[in-house]
């Protein structure tokens, strides 16, 4: 059986390259929008401006990538920021969801679990071969499901059509998890490179 890589040298966060980029710049606004978003869901604030802050955090989502591509500004950072982004803005606004019964606890704990490993999956790989893992496919997928799933609470959905997205949200979260962990062990035991 092949022994997963021995190579265990630090490696400094100053090896991701420049931090201070307009793409990263806009990855961390997306951070910031989520607290006013969050605290809006949590005390029913008014849904015209939960989705025009929704839509404005889309957006940098959108243009972060774009813009480091085009302008030749990517960066190992923007790797890092990029699904911290995606999982804090997911999290907080499915537990204010959950805090105030639109959705269940359960879901926000299989989020919490999920996220949690992924990152530490990636920590691991980052410190045995100084590279970061980019985002898969399958976790994109996933999030567009539960980005659907918080629309669907938010717009007081009938309730077949919100466990329809709940129930997605969660196979699509596992599913994604899964190929996430294969990923992972395949890089540790050199079986894939690192993207």
């Amino acid at each position: 059986m092949t022994e997963p890589s021995q190579h265990t040298e630090n490696h400094s966060w100053a090896d991701l390259g420049r931090f201070w980029t307009l793409p990263n710049i806009l990855t961390m606004s997306r951070m910031i929008l989520v607290l006013p978003i969050t605290w809006l869901v949590l005390n029913n604030g008014d849904l015209v401006w939960i989705m025009s802050l929704v839509v404005i955090a889309i957006a940098t989502d959108y243009f972060d990538g774009r813009l480091a591509r085009w302008s030749d500004s990517e960066s190992e950072w923007g790797r890092v920021l990029d699904p911290i982004a995606d999982k804090m803005g997911g999290g907080l606004v499915v537990a204010a969801l959950a805090l105030r019964g639109s959705l269940p606890l359960w879901f926000l704990g299989v989020m919490v679990v999920r996220d949690l490993t992924i990152l530490a999956g990636g920590a691991i790989i980052r410190r045995r071969t100084g590279r970061i893992v980019a985002s898969m496919m399958s976790g994109k997928v996933a999030v567009t499901a539960v980005a659907l799933t918080v629309l669907a609470a938010l717009l007081r959905a009938d309730q077949p059509v919100l466990e329809f997205c709940l129930w997605a949200s969660v196979v699509l979260l596992v599913w994604s998890f899964f190929r996430y962990m294969i990923r992972f062990f395949n890089i540790l035991y050199g079986r894939v490179a690192v993207d």
